[in-house]
């Protein structure tokens, strides 16, 4: 196991160091003029001189690349010119709320999912199963932002219309600050991301539940007069959840780097809304931090992904 693990780590060690190579030669290497760029096309010379200065651009590329890496490594992810602040203050104030989208809606479409799929495995080509099958196709062919809009309307519209105002329409309220109204700006939010992502999850499990309850294992246990709710979820479901686990881990790994449909529908000042707004504002430094941050999330989740599949499935280790 450790050696599993000690590979699978260095494997991603190796891919965040040539993210970040590609990432330095598009930002720094690629731009005629690095500096004015970074600064803004209204900087200032002095201001362009500063940020020469500070970025080392006068010293030889190697030595650029380095100390790009040492910083980055030290949590340094630049300063952002435009706001006058570093970009991981910027990335501090907007992870929260995306970790809030994220987390609430991960939970909810990973119990609804396994829970559709278990439900469709046991029944397969039932009215119950066909009827799952459709809610999933639904939800997995709408685009988020129509969903978003639809529970705007429905759920916040005409909810007010009538007199129950329970529902915001968007912006976010700080957990720390106000508990009942953080939970009422999140629940829009999480009901999109999941209700589009739980289909994929429902498709999954019953997909692999229907090949492990053809396993002979699984003929043996029932044959022997175990119960099928302990065969489910005891012997079936553990086996199954090896691609639901490496779809989960992929899946919170990138939504880290922002929910930008889900963010920019309900006005959530998150990590996707930040980056949109920084490509709009030609803010280099906020879009090279937020690339990095991103990718060091997908990465770091894919290891978790594959420890997780050691852990299901002992025989993982073995490759």
């Amino acid at each position: 196991m450790v050696r599993f693990l000690i590979r699978r780590i260095g494997l991603g060690v190796l891919v965040m160091w040539l993210i970040t190579m590609a990432v330095f030669g598009l930002f720094f290497l690629v731009p005629n003029d690095v500096a004015r760029t970074l600064a803004g096309r209204q900087a200032p010379p002095e201001t362009v001189a500063l940020i020469t200065h500070r970025l080392g651009l006068d010293q030889p590329v190697w030595k650029q690349y380095l100390d790009f890496i040492w910083k980055a490594l030290h949590g340094d992810l630049g300063y952002d010119y435009y706001h006058q602040v570093p970009v991981t203050h910027i990335i501090a104030q907007a992870l929260p709320i995306t970790l809030s989208v994220v987390i609430g809606g991960a939970i909810i479409w990973i119990v609804l999912g396994v829970t559709n799929g278990i439900i469709s495995a046991a029944r397969p080509r039932s009215v119950l199963d066909r009827g799952l099958t459709v809610f999933s196709l639904v939800f997995y062919s709408m685009p988020t932002f129509l969903l978003g809009l639809l529970l705007l309307y429905f759920v916040y519209f005409r909810l007010t219309m009538v007199g129950w105002a329970v529902f915001p329409p968007g912006g976010y309220v700080a957990l720390s600050d106000d508990a009942v109204s953080w939970l009422q700006h999140m629940i829009l939010p999480w009901l999109t991301l999941a209700l589009v992502s739980a289909a994929t999850y429902t498709r999954l499990t019953r997909a692999s539940m229907l090949d492990v309850l053809g396993e002979d294992y699984i003929r043996t246990a029932r044959s022997k007069g175990m119960g099928e709710g302990r065969l489910l979820l005891r012997h079936a479901l553990r086996a199954a959840l090896t691609p639901v686990v490496s779809q989960f881990g992929i899946d919170v790994g990138t939504l880290l780097g922002g929910v930008v449909v889900t963010e920019t529908v309900f006005s959530l000042p998150g990590m996707g809304k930040t980056a949109i707004d920084a490509i709009n504002q030609q803010d280099l430094p906020v879009i090279i931090g937020i690339v990095l941050f991103a990718s060091a999330a997908v990465v770091v989740a894919n290891v978790v992904v594959d420890v997780l599949y050691a852990v299901l499935d002992p025989r993982v280790r073995l490759h």
